[in-house]
């Protein structure tokens, strides 16, 4: 189920509960948990969704009924289904990749890795994967599948396993090791390898590649370095559009941060 940016910064503040979606059958049940940009947001409610008031759709974030029937329109031979939605806090994903492990559950995490190794048909994969991340940063997947002769859906179905352990974590562009991820790494290494800090202040939110792209290509990787700018500067940007401007003022505001100007 896709949920807009603004949407899910809406869940996350409570003033959001609600989804409406046309789907031939339900594609989530109650108590479905997905994982997004700004944590978990469990299904409380599906139902087909009926008459649809103003207030239904002022709980759906739409910026009027007449908006929501309009976006609703677009298939028509679909039902409706009334989704109830809340935020259920934080991915446990986030605290896991900051957990850095002691030798006993390195092992533990060793142990893990060999089992994927086995099971795959490509072979041993997860160490050089792992060192791939760790020594290209923010590189784009399908430069990091390239680089190891393997096929870009494949290999993010295979990072996406190591971040279910808590070891990578994935940006609008590329992958980072996490702390936990880097110290599973420098365990099987002579000396800890030596890596670049992360830039100080506060990291950019999601934005989308285009976005991000634009950003890292002007040298703005920080919060702080975005509440320089005006409105007008960002947008100005080739690749940075509106909804990747509102989210970067939602981060500001949750930062204590503005735009300049």
């Amino acid at each position: 189920m896709m949920i807009r940016p603004a949407e899910l910064a809406a869940i996350k503040a409570g003033t959001v509960d609600l989804a409406f979606r046309r789907w031939a059958r339900p594609r989530v049940v109650v108590g479905t948990r997905m994982r997004t940009a700004v944590g978990v947001i469990e299904v409380t409610s599906v139902d087909p969704a009926g008459r649809i008031t103003a207030e239904d759709a002022r709980r759906a974030g739409a910026p009027s009924l007449t908006a929501l029937e309009h976006a609703l329109a677009a298939r028509p031979d679909d039902p409706a289904w009334r989704i109830g939605l809340v935020y259920a806090g934080p991915d446990p994903r986030e605290a896991l990749r900051e957990t850095v492990p002691d030798a006993a559950e390195i092992e533990v995490i060793n142990a893990r890795l060999a089992r994927l190794d086995k099971a795959s048909a490509y072979g041993a994969w997860t160490r050089a994967t792992l060192d791939l991340i760790d020594l290209n940063p923010t590189v784009r997947a399908p430069d990091l599948a390239a680089m190891v002769g393997r096929e870009t859906a494949d290999f993010k179905k295979d990072v996406r396993k190591l971040k279910e352990l808590g070891l990578t974590e994935s940006l609008d562009i590329g992958y980072l090791l996490s702390p936990r991820g880097q110290a599973v790494v420098d365990a099987a290494l002579p000396v800890p390898r030596d890596r670049e800090p992360p830039p100080a202040g506060t990291r950019l939110p999601k934005i989308g590649a285009p976005a991000t792209r634009a950003l890292r290509n002007a040298g703005i990787t920080t919060l702080e370095q975005v509440s320089v700018l005006t409105g007008d500067q960002l947008a100005a940007l080739h690749g940075v559009g509106p909804m990747a401007i509102d989210r970067l003022r939602e981060a500001l505001a949750e930062a204590g941060l503005t735009l300049g100007g």
